[in-house]
C-alpha cells in the first residue's frame, strides 16, 4: 500500500473521531506535564509508569480505530497493569537508538526505523517480552525502513501548518499522523500474525 492509500485510509478512519482522539492525546501530554511538576517522584512516575502505559493504550486505541471501532476516553486508562512491559520496550528502544547514534546520526535513524513497530507488536501480543517485540520489529521492517522514513518526511508540511496556526491545526494533524502510521504497521505485519494475535482488551 502506497503513502497516498495509507493517508486516505487515515482520513476516513478519523472522520467523526477527531475530537475524542485529540482529547486523548491532550490528556496524555497534560498528565505527563503535571507529573514533572513534582520533583523526582513525579518525574519517575511519568517516565516509568504513566508515559509507557499511555503509549501502549493509545497504540491499542489506534489499532482498534483501523478496525472500525470507536475510540472512548476510558480506553486511555486501561494499560496501567501492563506498564512494565511497555516501559521496557520504550526504554530499550531509546537506549539502543541512543547507542547507535553515538556512532553517527544515520545509524541511529536506521535503528529508530527498525524498532519503530515494537509497541504495535506488544499491543497485539501482550505476552511477549520487550526484546522479542523489538526483534520482531527489526524483522518486520526489513525492506521497509526507507518507506517509513519517507512517510515521516511527508508530514513536514502538516507540522509547518500546525506551527503557523499556533497549534490549532494539530487538532486534526496529530490523529491523522498516528492513524497513518498505524495503517503502515497493518500494511507490513505478517498476515498470519494478525490472524493469530487479536488485540487484547485492557
Amino acid at each position: 500500500m502506497d503513502r497516498a492509500q495509507l493517508k486516505s485510509q487515515a482520513k476516513s478512519q478519523i472522520k467523526g473521531n477527531i475530537g475524542i482522539l485529540f482529547l486523548i492525546m491532550l490528556i496524555m501530554a497534560a498528565v505527563g506535564g503535571l507529573g514533572n511538576v513534582i520533583p523526582v517522584v513525579g518525574q519517575l512516575a511519568v517516565v516509568i509508569v504513566i508515559t509507557p502505559a499511555f503509549a501502549l493504550a493509545s497504540t491499542k486505541i489506534f489499532l482498534r480505530l483501523t478496525e472500525g471501532k470507536k475510540p472512548e476516553l476510558g480506553d486511555l486508562f486501561t494499560e496501567f497493569s501492563n506498564f512494565w512491559a511497555s516501559f521496557k520496550v520504550t526504554f530499550l528502544t531509546g537506549l539502543f537508538v541512543f547507542l547507535w547514534s553515538l556512532l553517527l546520526y544515520i545509524p541511529g535513524i536506521i535503528k529508530a526505523m527498525s524498532y519503530s513497530q515494537a509497541m504495535y507488536i506488544l499491543a497485539e501480543n501482550p505476552g511477549i517480552g520487550a526484546r522479542e517485540a523489538i526483534d520482531r520489529s527489526k524483522a518486520m521492517m526489513e525492506g521497509h525502513k526507507m518507506e517509513l522514513f519517507v512517510l515521516y518526511l511527508s508530514f513536514i508540511g502538516w507540522y509547518l501548518l500546525g506551527a503557523i496556526t499556533f497549534g490549532i491545526a494539530y487538532i486534526y494533524i496529530l490523529p491523522y499522523v498516528q492513524a497513518t502510521l498505524t495503517n503502515f504497521y497493518n500494511s507490513i505485519k505478517p498476515v498470519e500474525a494478525a490472524a493469530e494475535a487479536p488485540i487484547v482488551e485492557g
